[in-house]
């Protein structure tokens, strides 16, 4: 148990605790990086700003840090609805993904206005990267017909000039261009399968007009995600066909060796467009993140594989890597700090943070993890963070064990971090304990963790609630009998059915966005996850069953633990009519409920003065159960 060293500190019930670190201040504490890049001469990247409720491009120079985004736009694309590669740089210009149209915008480095360089209202684009040998962006674009989405990959000239460049397979993610222009790789992957399941690496030389010409392909009931190509042409992806994401390289035509490397996933399960977790350096080295039982580790290699030189050790999540002559550049967090840009300079390991997400609590009020890998169902392992109540101002009652909250994931084929989560920070302050769990089936721990979950979603991610409740209690770091449990999107279906399997262990819920009924959510979501509940549960035709077994909405009955709602009105994937539909069902047959609806928030909510009223609302109503 963490006890604050204060001798003043009061004494005080758990879940009762005052503290002055808010509902407002943990959300402003919310700062986020996005697609960082680099020249020789600066650093971009893409910064939530909670405070208006938008995405902006920041620059860096020697200089300083200025805001490159106008007033009007927010940078962020909505390909596959998670978008990433929303930001690219072209010479002496940027060129962006606006949030509100989904189209180009190119801008100059040296003025605030921006030019639209595409213009079809059904068409969205991501996974952006600059083709500086024919000056042109080559994208990931979304066509929206009337009742189905097409993916391409296509080049837009900086004159807004468009060319198609592949198209025929359901899927595409991280294109990427030789140094010498004349190559072209990418990621392609078919439906049913998932980005994280089966999907195909191509490449091809490049015609003199910049068209594809015989595309060779690598991909046989593997995931492969991350081509680059590295300072001598080489092409290198990542591959989990050994059992991890580990990199590969090309040695000769169709020939491929893996590179020396951990036993371990160097990526977690590409959600979004060009993500980036290793990179090539020269002189045949390489940069790499990689999971160690939850926690990310950065490490360079030298060009056998035979050096291993840690860097940046305490931090604990990496992405989005980038490098110029002066350094290594990332995105990274910890357990002090949920958000950073770092500068590593490779020679002397020296780590500079070039921007940083502030937090006005004190280093003696955060809570930090302990990692846990626990005995779950099967003589299987699952693992999570566990939080202990935090507050240099306030302890426990003598002899009294905190109530606990449970962190459910989304995706659910995701994770949870052991970094600065300001979320987390609210419930520890007030004297709850948190484990965020990365319950079977999440990304980190290898292929045969993540598949797990394949066909028992709603099983395997129950019993790991369960048995996380029964290991923390064994431990006496809990109160097993004041626990309560919260979820978004695919973690709002954990925190339902963990209801359905044992409500009696749970005092109160909060379901933000969460799945309620699989059907309703295999009938309407979008095409990138269209066959992700296939995935999870079954065939609904040859097994109606299992989904009549794991939908909430139709095992509502075994509900009798309070819940209070979360749901944006502009949800596309969790439409609200799931979400109201479980609502009546519980107020029926009287179950206490709370239902909260935002106007203009989608699946994931983003306005400040919103963000506060969950956590807000949250803790008012689990106060009524402690």
């Amino acid at each position: 148990m963490n006890v604050p060293p204060e001798s003043s500190a009061r004494v005080d019930v758990a879940g009762h605790w005052p503290s002055a670190f808010s509902a407002a201040e943990a959300i402003a504490g919310g700062t986020d990086y996005a697609d960082l890049t680099c020249d020789e001469q600066r650093v971009l990247w893409v910064e939530f700003l909670p405070g208006e409720g938008r995405s902006a491009v920041m620059e860096w120079t020697p200089d300083g840090i200025r805001r490159l985004t106008p007033d009007g736009y927010s940078v962020r694309s909505r390909v596959y609805e998670y978008g990433g590669g929303a930001l690219c740089l072209a010479g002496d210009e940027l060129v962006f993904v606006n949030e509100a149209d989904q189209q180009l915008y190119r801008q100059s480095l040296q003025e605030r206005g921006c030019k639209q360089l595409t213009g079809l209202d059904n068409r969205r684009y991501g996974g952006l990267v600059f083709d500086p040998l024919r000056q042109r962006i080559i994208a990931v674009e979304e066509e929206h017909l009337e009742n189905r989405a097409i993916h391409r990959l296509v080049a837009i000239g900086l004159d807004g000039q468009r060319q198609l460049l592949a198209e025929g397979a359901d899927f595409y993610n991280s294109p990427c261009i030789s140094p010498d222009g004349q190559r072209l790789a990418w990621i392609e992957w078919q439906r049913p399968e998932l980005p994280w399941t089966n999907s195909t690496l191509c490449w091809t030389a490049l015609d003199d007009h910049g068209l594809p010409t015989a595309v060779e392909r690598m991909g046989n009931d593997e995931s492969l995600q991350q081509p680059l190509f590295g300072d001598r042409g080489q092409l290198l992806c990542l591959t989990d066909r050994s059992g991890y994401w580990q990199p590969w390289r090309q040695v000769d035509g169709q020939q491929w060796q893996q590179l020396p490397s951990r036993n371990a996933d160097h990526a977690p399960a590409p959600w979004q467009l060009n993500p980036r977790h290793y990179l090539a350096l020269p002189n045949g080295r390489l940069a790499v993140a990689w999971s160690d039982q939850g926690y990310a580790r950065l490490t360079v290699t030298g060009p056998d594989g035979s050096t291993e030189r840690p860097l940046a050790q305490g931090y604990t999540r990496f992405r989005a890597l980038a490098h110029n002559h002066t350094g290594l550049f990332c995105l990274a967090s910890s357990p002090d700090c949920s958000a950073a840009v770092l500068r590593i300079d490779l020679d002397s390991g020296e780590v500079k943070a070039l921007a940083q997400a502030a937090t006005s609590l004190a280093a003696v009020d955060i809570s930090r993890p302990e990692s846990i890998a626990y005995p779950t169902a099967h003589q299987e392992t699952a693992h999570g963070f566990y939080y202990s109540p935090r507050n240099s101002k306030v302890i426990l009652a003598k002899d009294e064990l905190p109530p606990l909250v449970i962190f459910t994931h989304g995706g659910p084929t995701s994770a949870c971090y052991p970094v600065l989560d300001n979320r987390i920070q609210f419930w520890t302050q007030r004297g709850f304990a948190v484990v965020d769990l990365n319950y079977r089936g999440s990304v980190g721990f290898g292929r045969a963790y993540r598949q797990r979950l394949q066909g028992n979603w709603g099983i395997t991610d129950i019993e790991d609630v369960l048995a996380a409740i029964d290991h923390l209690g064994q431990r006496g770091l809990i109160d097993p009998h004041r626990v309560f449990i919260r979820g978004q999107s695919a973690g709002g279906f954990t925190t339902l059915n963990s209801l359905v399997s044992a409500s009696g262990r749970f005092r109160a819920a909060a379901s933000l966005y969460g799945v309620s009924d699989p059907l309703q959510l295999r009938a309407v979501t979008h095409k990138f996850e269209a066959d992700y509940i296939d995935w999870l549960i079954g065939d609904p035709v040859s097994q109606p069953e299992d989904y009549q077994q794991r939908s909430p909405l139709a095992q509502a009955k075994a509900i009798t633990t309070p819940i209070i709602f979360f749901q944006g009105l502009q949800d596309a994937v969790v439409l609200p009519a799931q979400t109201e539909q479980m609502v009546a069902a519980l107020e029926e047959q009287g179950v206490p409920v709370h239902y909260i609806k935002f106007d203009k928030e989608r699946h994931g909510f983003r306005q400040p003065a919103n963000l506060q009223k969950v956590l807000d609302a949250e803790l008012s109503f689990y106060r009524m159960y402690l």
